[in-house]
């Protein structure tokens, strides 16, 4: 395909004083397409601070003549061989080229990273969109795209306390303390080996994301232990006025009983002790180790569908995780 060429916009890199506008452009984009924002300001600012992040390098805003900015794309990577696109478009204007412009951005940032990846792997680049989103799934189409996998949010709505969590036998409870991150991020790295299209994590990466929050609060971070050795984790924050889910972790010898059922019924009590009275998490919708069925039986629900589209950049071994044994 030729490459697309935008003659009625400006495009350039954003800059930290442009975090509100853009802001505007994804909460705008939200609502059209779930009816309520996906991310909160504070996620977009802990984004563009992330050590791995270049404003400078690896995004875009598109504006108007007279300086709006209507549509944002941006593109990150795991090992050079995973390459994440993020593009928004206000409604408005849709259709008029600016998606598929930027889509192509983002594919030949993804492109030079082929020479960085190890030799032998695959390299694709991906991105989600709505399911509904007509016109977005025909670009991604015609630019070679092909839906991979879905991915949901769901959720649950409080209108009594939660039941109690039933612990396993020797299994005890707390919450987070200083000095104990290179544990937690141990045990998260172990225990999403098993998750669908898993590559290891950089640690400061992760601190970034998660201890370095400005809105890190440790009493939402649950870690539970057989005798001193950790077993499972339930990493929790607030979002909007509700409990978030951010990682719900067990380690394959304590998974099947019941532990990750506990840890999510301890954070949903928490959540509801605190007044918050809707939990959500995301979770691959064919998740390889039955996290759907658990959350089901906890009597969570699909609130939202985000389809995940794939374009092979360059062929080779796949070095994410595709299939779990146990």
């Amino acid at each position: 395909m030729a490459q697309q060429v935008l003659t009625d916009f400006q495009v350039r890199r954003p800059t930290m004083s442009d975090l509100n506008a853009v802001y505007k452009v994804l909460e705008t984009c939200d609502l059209a397409d779930f009816g309520a924002p996906d991310i909160t300001l504070d996620d977009l600012r802990n984004a563009w601070r992330s050590p791995s992040y270049s404003l400078e390098d690896n995004a875009w805003v598109v504006t108007t003549s007279d300086g709006e900015i209507i549509a944002f794309a941006d593109v990150e990577e795991l090992e050079h061989v995973r390459n994440f696109a993020y593009v928004r478009v206000l409604p408005g204007y849709a259709g008029t080229g600016i998606y598929e412009y930027l889509l192509q951005q983002t594919e030949q940032w993804a492109r030079r990273q082929i020479p960085l990846a190890r030799p032998d792997a695959r390299v694709s680049i991906t991105s989600w969109i709505a399911p509904h989103n007509e016109a977005a799934r025909r670009s991604l189409l015609e630019q070679g795209f092909q839906e991979i996998r879905r991915h949901w949010r769901m959720e649950i709505e409080f209108n009594e306390a939660p039941p109690a969590p039933q612990w396993p036998e020797h299994i005890t409870v707390r919450t987070f303390q200083r000095g104990e991150e290179r544990l937690v991020f141990d045990t998260d790295e172990e225990a999403f080996k098993d998750h669908w299209g898993h590559l290891p994590m950089d640690f400061e990466r992760w601190k970034h994301w998660t201890v370095e929050r400005e809105n890190f609060d440790p009493t939402l971070w649950f870690l539970a232990f057989d005798g001193d050795r950790i077993a499972g984790i339930s990493l929790c924050k607030r979002e909007h006025e509700f409990g978030w889910v951010d990682t719900l972790g067990v380690l394959r010898p304590w998974r099947r009983q019941g532990l990750g059922m506990a840890l999510l019924l301890h954070s949903f009590n928490e959540f509801y002790r605190r007044g918050w009275r809707k939990a959500g998490l995301g979770v691959d919708s064919q998740n390889l180790t039955g996290a759907t069925r658990l959350y089901e039986r906890a009597g969570m629900h699909v609130a939202r569908t985000f389809v995940t589209y794939e374009k092979e950049l360059r062929p080779g071994v796949e070095l994410s995780t595709q299939t779990v044994s146990v």
